[in-house]
């Protein structure tokens, strides 16, 4: 797979919407490396009191006598991360109607594999925890990041089968969906019904906009935002609106594919009859003609495919790394390190998602292919399935951002997680491209 940096114009490259997921997952992984090790580096170096104090600086929003005020490391992952949270929502819907969970026959493998290796780690952690204060955090190790776990199937080139990658994509996505529904339903302590009301009145009004076929994008996010805040003030996590609002964009054109090629190649027509001048200077008639084939292309694309096509690359190069950023800087004390990990919440989440995700994604892949419930990915092994198994233990960017919900008035078990979380990812991900670069067969 020939990567290229996605900042750049490929005119000659045609990418299907898969591909340019890749690649933007692709370039999300790098950049997560970096940011995570100039955290770690910023966090442990004289510049911790700066840099602890730079994300607990508040940014104030006042009108009148209304007032938002958080700290920018808040922002961040209450209202950057909802916009992740968006384009895990559109993913996940394109998936569904369009992508790999739209057959259920292909579906079905990654699916049950994405069941398993959320329930296995869950189960490993909490009954490590069982008795302690740190069992409310069982939904740590359930998630996948797919930004760092493709990245590593990327590096891998050749060896690694397609089909083994889309494996990999939809039982992240799966996964996905997953953390989203814990998140919105467990680690939600108290809510308020009336913002909660407004939240859905609010969604409401972007499903009509849905059904009135209204494909302007202006309408959809302002709403959105109304509907942010309401989450926001109800009690759940404001990042669930993100995934909420992207039931409502449309996915369906407003053009059909082929009124939209019989229209343009008219327009084309028309277009080539007007004579090129010595200067290539356009006629009037031209640059409409151009205007009008821009508006088709806008309405027999859609809403939710623009979206995730132009958000990719800003939640790549922007959202996700400044999450890294503010949330991977962890003060080690590399005199206690070996205590720390040894702690319950750290064994529990370290267990959870290395031993978690093989025994669930591998374990329950193997017990549906015996069982003849879902076939094997085309030129795949289960050698190789094993492989991407440790690395859908690569936990990372959920697993962070569930564990500061888990334990949001308790640093030292935040800490704690964070290690087990780091120790975890970087031994699952080096683990799974060494098994799948030497050991696993084709």
């Amino acid at each position: 797979m020939k990567l290229y940096a996605p900042w750049e114009k490929a005119f000659n490259r045609i990418s299907t919407p898969f591909e340019h997921f890749i690649h933007a997952q692709t370039t999300t992984g790098i950049i997560l490396i970096f940011m995570t090790i100039l955290a770690l580096i910023l966090a442990n170096t004289p510049l911790t009191e700066t840099y602890t104090h730079f994300f607990h600086t508040k940014i104030d929003l006042t009108i009148g006598s209304w007032e938002l005020s958080h700290s920018i490391h808040h922002w961040i992952n209450d209202g950057l991360m909802a916009i992740f949270f968006f384009i895990i929502g559109l993913e996940i819907k394109r998936e569904i109607l369009v992508g790999e969970l739209s057959n259920i026959k292909v579906a079905i493998l990654p699916i049950l594999s994405a069941i398993g290796g959320m329930i296995f780690p869950a189960l490993i952690y909490y009954s490590i925890n069982i008795d302690g204060e740190g069992a409310v955090g069982w939904g740590i190790p359930m998630a996948t990041d797919i930004a760092f776990a493709i990245s590593v199937l990327v590096l891998l080139g050749k060896r690694v089968p397609p089909a083994l990658v889309t494996f990999l994509v939809a039982l992240a996505i799966v996964d996905d969906l997953g953390a989203v529904l814990v998140i919105a339903i467990f680690y939600t302590e108290q809510i308020y019904i009336l913002p909660l009301i407004l939240a859905g009145a609010s969604f409401v009004i972007l499903v009509i906009f849905n059904r009135f076929g209204i494909h302007m994008i202006l309408p959809y996010f302002i709403i959105g935002l109304f509907m942010w805040f309401f989450m926001l003030e109800s009690g759940i996590h404001a990042t669930i609106a993100g995934v909420i609002a992207t039931m409502a964009i449309p996915s369906k054109p407003k053009q059909t594919p082929l009124d939209f090629t019989n229209h343009t190649r008219n327009l084309l027509d028309e277009y080539d009859n007007y004579p090129i001048s010595t200067d290539h200077i356009m006629h009037e008639r031209q640059k409409a003609i151009l205007n009008n084939i821009k508006d088709r292309i806008n309405e027999v694309g859609t809403p939710a495919s623009r979206l995730e096509h132009d958000l990719h690359l800003p939640v790549a190069l922007i959202i996700i790394p400044l999450f890294a950023l503010a949330n991977a800087g962890i003060t080690i004390d590399f005199s206690s390190i070996s205590n720390t990990v040894i702690e319950p919440v750290s064994i529990g989440i370290i267990a959870g998602l290395i031993m978690g995700k093989v025994l669930g994604i591998f374990g329950i892949a193997w017990l549906a292919i015996k069982l003849k419930i879902a076939t094997i990915p085309q030129n795949s092994s289960m050698s190789q399935i094993f492989g991407v198994a440790f690395l859908g233990g690569i936990g990372f960017t959920m697993s962070i951002f569930v564990a500061d919900l888990a334990f949001i008035n308790n640093p030292e078990l935040i800490f704690q997680a964070k290690i087990g979380i780091l120790s975890a990812s970087l031994f699952a991900g080096l683990f799974g491209y060494l098994w799948l670069r030497y050991i696993a067969k084709s």
